[in-house]
């Protein structure tokens, strides 16, 4: 069972400092959340970004501790078993997961916190975390989806095929997140992530 954390403010006052908050980002693999990301942390530094842990092998480019925790099977069924995770879920042979002491200490900070992660792991924090933004990025087609993940050249045919299957069933939960936006064009998306965060 997940923890629940109570969002601290200051309520004495409307002009009192922002409480801090949990962002929650996600969408289908290949439309381009870590992009949107990287750009967003560029921008605005003060945001503090969650690194995920994963039992995926690196790609070319990802640095430990950076894009992600890369760790074994067994430490992250370990973590696991001990209750470290915020949140946690198995994708694509996979498992990701959200380590929780980090992003706590960093909410009741007043820190504004995103988090980049898979469907099952966004359900899991807006139904234990309440007061989260959760933000879901939609491809412009299935087809533009399709052409970006195979443009990353690092899926087998078999994987690109269970990646849109997947993809198809993820696109209809987008509904069920605060705000939808389509990363049809980079700067448009990041234009729209941040009048929904600092509008």
């Amino acid at each position: 069972m997940m923890q629940v954390l109570p969002i601290q403010s200051d309520a004495h006052t409307k002009e009192s400092p922002s409480p801090g908050r949990l962002i929650v980002l996600t969408g289908p693999s290949g439309v381009g959340k870590g992009t949107l990301m990287q750009e967003l942390l560029k921008r605005h530094p003060e945001l503090y970004y969650s690194v995920s842990a994963t039992t995926r092998s690196p790609r070319p480019g990802e640095i430990n501790g950076q894009n992600y925790y890369f760790i074994s099977r067994s430490k992250f069924e370990q973590l696991v078993a001990q209750g470290e995770f915020l949140e946690w879920a198995e994708f694509a042979g996979n498992y990701y997961g959200t380590p929780r002491e980090a992003v706590l200490n960093q909410v009741q900070s007043g820190k504004l916190v995103v988090l980049e992660i898979e469907l099952e792991g966004a359900r899991q924090i807006r139904t234990s975390f309440h007061g989260t933004l959760s933000i879901f990025i939609l491809p412009p087609s299935l087809n533009e989806l399709e052409s970006r993940i195979r443009g990353r050249a690092q899926d087998s045919e078999d994987a690109i095929a269970r990646r849109l299957c997947r993809a198809q069933e993820e696109i209809q939960a987008a509904d069920e997140f605060d705000v939808q936006i389509v990363n049809d064009d980079l700067h448009n998306a990041l234009n729209a992530i941040e009048a929904t965060l600092f509008g």
